[in-house]
């Protein structure tokens, strides 16, 4: 199967492994709750070495995941399935950090709420949760290209869109997990860093 290859992954895998470094330095065993094409996992496992880095996806997308993970170090394990208000957070083997990247504006928001409430569930005290996209503060997107990809997002499915910060953070209280970070990141997005109560 030829590897599928998303552009923006090439374009954000180096400014999010800086962050990455930095968040995950004292963790192990990493979640990673929307592989896409498995790009990013080659790319983290390779220069995070010291995490063990667990793919999620859908079934329909695993092929695509095993084509990169060919390539992958020892430390970057085949995609588990997991949708996200089915999964038995409780039951997942133990995880200390969960990470996921353009999900929550591509989620229906009853999946965007069972994903915080699962990370909540998953993480023990310290557990590091840091999710990258685009946000919005205060009800105001941060740019003009931001408003314009909203526009796209729910012409495709109006159940999507890009998501207030602020409504996720409050789902992050909820699950027990408060702000650590809130990285500005190329192409107006930005990486937001919890951590478990």
């Amino acid at each position: 199967m030829e590897r599928p290859f998303s552009e923006s992954c090439e374009q954000n895998k180096g400014p999010l492994l800086a962050v990455l470094t930095s968040i995950l330095r004292n963790s192990q065993r990493v979640l990673e709750v929307g592989s896409g094409t498995g790009q990013h996992a080659v790319w983290f496992g390779r220069h995070l070495e010291h995490l063990q880095w667990q793919t999620t996806e859908l079934t329909q997308n695993h092929a695509g995941i095993h084509a990169w993970l060919a390539e992958a170090s020892d430390n970057v394990l085949p995609p588990l399935e997991l949708e996200v208000c089915r999964a038995r957070w409780a039951e997942l083997a133990p995880y200390d950090a969960v990470f996921s990247a353009n999900t929550t504006h591509i989620m229906p928001w009853p999946a965007v709420k069972c994903l915080f409430a699962g990370v909540g569930i998953l993480l023990p005290t310290g557990g590091v949760f840091a999710l990258y996209g685009p946000f919005n503060y205060e009800g105001r997107y941060t740019s003009e290209s931001n408003a314009r990809f909203d526009d796209w997002l729910k012409q495709r499915d109006p159940a999507s869109g890009i998501r207030d910060f602020e409504a996720l953070d409050e789902l992050a209280d909820r699950a027990g997990m408060v702000l650590m970070n809130d990285f500005e990141m190329p192409a107006n997005n930005r990486t937001l860093v919890w951590r478990k109560r």
